[in-house]
């Protein structure tokens, strides 16, 4: 199910005169649910914002999600530099999100980060249907709404957070 909002099913998310960004986690998600909100929404670049792009969800994996995503009609594109560090990481799993968002802003201010983020602007500004993926299907939880949100502060963007879970929870 695509999201337009936490709450709100988008069917739409992309409208033509308005530059749009979709985010996804793959937490609770099958690789066919996934690959369907990509395809639904006409994501055509995955763009993998994980620090380490390796996964214990079979077919999350780096070499196995590229697979996927072209199978989905999609590119992958990994960018490490816009990951959570480990302890942020570790944060986040011990559910502490406002240090982990405190860690991952002090990793996005690094050069590499910034780079990584211009790449993006540039990205979507040229067209592209970008879609930053990461693990938890809560985007309030994942740093992947923080980059969302530093794009937006670079261009008008709207974000779109996709759902690929097979359950409505």
């Amino acid at each position: 199910m695509l999201r337009g909002s936490l709450d709100r099913p988008c069917r739409l998310p992309y409208r033509s005169h308005v530059l749009t960004i979709a985010t996804i986690g793959y937490e609770g998600a099958t690789i066919a649910s996934f690959q369907d909100a990509l395809r639904d929404a006409g994501i055509d670049l995955l763009v993998d914002v994980r620090a380490l792009a390796s996964s214990r969800r079979p077919g999350f994996a780096k070499t196995r999600l590229a697979a996927n995503a072209k199978e989905a009609g999609a590119e992958y594109l990994h960018l490490r530099a816009l990951g959570t560090p480990s302890d942020g990481r570790a944060a986040a799993r011990a559910g502490r999100h406002a240090e982990m968002r405190r860690i991952f802003q002090e990793q996005l201010s690094t050069s590499e980060a910034q780079a990584e983020l211009g790449l993006i602007q540039d990205l979507v500004q040229q067209g592209r249907r970008v879609c930053l993926l990461c693990f938890e299907a809560r985007p309030e939880h994942c740093h992947r709404s923080l980059v969302a949100d530093a794009l937006k502060k670079r261009i008008p963007v709207e974000v779109v957070h996709l759902t690929a879970a097979d359950d409505d929870s």
